[in-house]
């Protein structure tokens, strides 16, 4: 016994790799210039089948004369006549196999009425086959029926040398396979398109996908980027204008300010450090930890020193909490956290700060309420923001949770931010 590796039979690799890049030449060649393959089919069966029956046979040609003797011997004017109206019709055999296969089959209903038998009748076959590869489905029963009745008259004009039966079978057996042949290609070709257009359409999706992934990731990274940076500068500006004025009349309260914008700064660029730390995790291949420690997301714990740093810019903030804040999870605890202080922030760029905010957080019945109230400016209001990127943030940090928000001026001066987020929905479930 002989034992075959893989390297016996991997020598088909390139065999297959040169006969696959033979087919796909052929087929870019094909669609470029379809008339080249059709030429060339007309010119095959042409030699193949048409020259033998115009040129002398030899002397020791006796196999088929048993049955050319029992047939009637046309002039070669009728013969090439026929030949013509049977191969010639291949030429539009894609483009119109229906009446190909009718013309074809019209010369050889002819052609056997005569009692003359050709070589070139194989083209009824070929008209057969490409009628089941690119026609119409349901002219293939009419098909059928008129290659039965052409291949009963053949069996009983050759029934004087082979038996009906026979001829009968060896005819519809070849017909059959012709139109086997012919379905079995235009379902491949079928299911091979439908693979290719499945392939595309999970190419479009996935690239889709990729890009709101990337469109939805760029939007919460510029919410955290908003608050981020949007309140502790909007802290700093309050500190460095108040600091200014007191240098003066009291140099300790600048000081004091000094030191809180310095505080206030760095913990700015902790958070930002956080945020593009994850940032450059996503694309860092490295498994070794590079860069500065990052510290957990801010939560509801939080919030006292977010109100501290307020307070120390100027307003008085009042702070109270109801419920039990440290069942909440860690999402929820810093969506909370990032809309306080967006709120508070607003409030100190849009109050100044004279104002008094009232900031109170509740957790009951499976909601978390969040209202936020400011006094107003001492002096003329501004006219209310709608379109700002702090309420757009509040408004989807809120939508994650089946929340909602709503705010607008008091009627007795200041600003109110009232939020509202469900527990019990999908986003607070995580």
């Amino acid at each position: 016994m002989t034992d075959v590796s893989i390297d016996d039979t991997g020598g088909m690799g390139p065999l297959v790799a040169r006969l696959n890049r033979g087919g796909q030449w052929l087929r870019h060649a094909d669609r470029a210039r379809p008339w080249v393959l059709d030429t060339a089919v007309v010119v095959l069966v042409a030699v193949m089948f048409c020259l033998p029956d115009v040129l002398p046979e030899g002397s020791g040609d006796d196999g088929p004369r048993k049955i050319r003797l029992t047939v009637t011997e046309l002039p070669l004017a009728a013969t090439l006549a026929l030949q013509a109206g049977l191969v010639l019709p291949l030429l539009w055999r894609r483009r119109r196999p229906l009446m190909a296969f009718g013309v074809i089959a019209a010369v050889f209903l002819l052609q056997w009425s005569l009692n003359a038998a050709l070589r070139a009748d194989i083209a009824l076959f070929v008209a057969l086959y490409s009628l089941a590869l690119h026609g119409r489905l349901r002219q293939l029963p009419w098909a059928g029926a008129v290659m039965a009745g052409a291949m009963v008259l053949v069996a009983v004009r050759v029934a004087e040398s082979v038996s009906v039966w026979d001829a009968l079978f060896f005819l519809l057996s070849t017909a059959t396979a012709a139109l086997a042949l012919g379905l079995v290609i235009r379902f491949r070709r079928a299911q091979l398109a439908g693979l290719r257009e499945r392939a595309a359409r999970l190419e479009i999706e996935r690239d889709q996908r990729s890009r709101l992934a990337t469109a939805t990731e760029r939007a919460r990274v510029a919410r955290e980027m908003h608050d981020i940076v949007g309140h502790n500068l909007a802290v700093i500006v309050s500190l460095a204008d108040a600091g200014a004025y007191a240098s003066d009349a009291a140099p300790e309260r600048g000081k004091e300010a000094l030191n809180l914008i310095g505080d206030t700064g760095r913990q700015a660029l902790g958070e930002l450090r956080r945020v593009l730390g994850v940032l450059r995790e996503a694309t860092d291949t490295d498994d070794s930890p590079s860069g500065p420690p990052l510290s957990p997301q801010p939560g509801i714990a939080d919030i006292d020193m977010l109100c501290a740093g307020v307070r120390a810019a100027g307003p008085e903030v009042v702070y109270r909490t109801v419920g039990d804040m440290d069942a909440l999870d860690a999402g929820v605890q810093l969506a909370a956290y990032r809309i306080v202080q967006e709120a508070l922030t607003n409030s100190l760029k849009h109050a100044g700060a004279d104002t008094r905010v009232g900031l109170s957080i509740l957790v009951e019945d499976g909601r978390l309420e969040i209202l936020v109230q400011d006094t107003g400016p001492s002096g003329p209001a501004e006219p209310p923001n709608e379109e700002g990127h702090g309420l757009v943030g509040m408004r989807e940090r809120a939508a994650l949770y089946g929340g909602t928000v709503s705010a607008g001026p008091e009627a007795g001066g200041g600003w109110r931010v009232k939020v509202g987020l469900d527990l019990l929905s999908r986003g607070g479930d995580r």
